[in-house]
């Protein structure tokens, strides 16, 4: 793989560090600024939704600028966001600061991802997208643990510091790193880019990434109360936990390449089959330790197995005018996923039976996105469209 592959990837560990920190300092944040729990798991749905915003508004604000120069951007808006974070006074600027970092994540990655598709051969790209998102796994792996470290030990304002210093990094590495895009890379005019909204497998694919992903962050935006009120496991065990969920998550991203590389849709149909029924079994497994570890490894499998095949899936179906603005999209249908997974577990929490049933509802929630992508391949099957790759078959 190309070096500047992996100066993306150290972008993504940046960012995906920032996006998933909050979810081991909820405890932390709850009671330093006065918040419940639910609130405070709303500062992730908020992020969340910041990037379903900006994901769009961003790529076709900038779609004149070379990529490069957009990536490099977006990591100081990043930097920047979280800084602000840290210095946060009360839960409203911290909930501001959160939604102004999140502005850069959807762009990023969706840019991202169709720089590191031109940086490999046609029949490896499902697997440069899922090593660019190895830095996602990577910052669950070690950016969230290192967090909530800091955090219990140092505050969570420190940990947002440490963010920070991360995008710093970042930004240096993507400036040496990344190439240039070429002299006659030119944008393709607004209305050709803007067609491809209206393109029904697109659509389709993005419903299935909300929907889809929205079953993991129902469970794992709780997954530190989880852990301590339902599994019974100390403060200072969620840390090595979520190490272990981090490397459950560089299996399953790695795996979800190679098997879109093979084969696309039996991929993105089997790895979504595979989360609804991990997070289906959680109930019954999460009530002791030893269980509850082994349910953390293989949601990490599962969840970020389903990554690459879903966002392949819509980029095969935007191929031509609007690539960029479609993978950007799929970012913000992550992240729809995330705010919408986020929101149906408070209120199961707060209004429903509590923590304990998460797993049935997560799964209900997958099984939605499971049924949209059976329909989207009912489609291809019928009627193949011309955008179709073989890949896809």
């Amino acid at each position: 793989m190309p070096v500047a592959l992996l100066a993306l990837t150290a972008g993504a560990f940046g960012i995906g560090t920032t996006e998933f920190v909050i979810m081991g300092l909820l405890l932390q944040v709850s009671t330093d600024l006065h918040v419940s729990i639910a609130a405070a798991g709303l500062l992730i749905s908020g992020y969340a939704l910041g990037v379903a915003v900006g994901a769009p508004l961003l790529t076709i604000a900038t779609r004149r600028i070379p990529r490069k120069t957009v990536l490099l951007a977006l990591m100081a808006i990043f930097t920047l966001g979280n800084i602000a974070c840290a210095l946060a006074a009360n839960y409203e600027m911290l909930m501001a600061a959160r939604v102004v970092t999140s502005l850069a994540h959807g762009t990023f990655f969706g840019v991202g991802s169709v720089v590191a598709t031109g940086l490999v051969p046609p029949e490896r790209r499902a697997s440069a997208i899922a090593i660019m998102f190895t830095g996602l796994t990577a910052a669950t792996l070690l950016g969230v643990p290192a967090g909530a470290w800091l955090g219990l030990h140092y505050g969570w304002r420190a940990t947002f510091w440490a963010v920070a210093l991360i995008g710093v990094v970042a930004v240096t590495v993507l400036a040496v790193f990344v190439p240039r895009g070429k002299a006659d890379d030119r944008p393709s005019p607004l209305r050709e880019e803007l067609a491809v909204l209206g393109r029904p497998q697109v659509l389709l694919g993005l419903a299935m990434t909300v929907l889809g992903f929205a079953g993991l962050f129902a469970v794992f935006t709780y997954i530190q109360p989880l852990l301590t009120e339902v599994t019974g496991v100390s403060q200072a065990a969620v840390s090595p936990i979520l190490l272990i969920f981090g490397g459950g998550l560089a299996v399953g991203n790695l795996l979800g390449g190679r098997l879109a590389d093979r084969s696309l849709m039996p991929a993105l149909l089997g790895t979504l089959m595979a989360l609804a029924v991990v997070l289906g079994a959680m109930q019954w497994v999460i009530h002791t330790p030893v269980t509850a570890v082994v349910f953390v490894v293989l949601l990490g499998i599962a969840s970020f197995a389903t990554v690459a095949p879903l966002q392949l899936r819509v980029l095969e179906k935007a191929s031509g005018a609007g690539q960029n603005l479609a993978s950007s999209l799929n970012i913000a249908a992550f992240n729809l996923g995330n705010a919408l997974g986020a929101w149906v577990g408070g209120v199961v929490i707060e209004r429903g039976p509590g923590l304990a049933a998460l797993g049935w509802v997560a799964a209900l929630l997958t099984l939605v996105g499971l049924a949209i992508a059976l329909w989207s391949r009912a489609l291809d099957l019928r009627a193949p469209l011309p955008d179709c790759a073989t890949a896809s078959a």
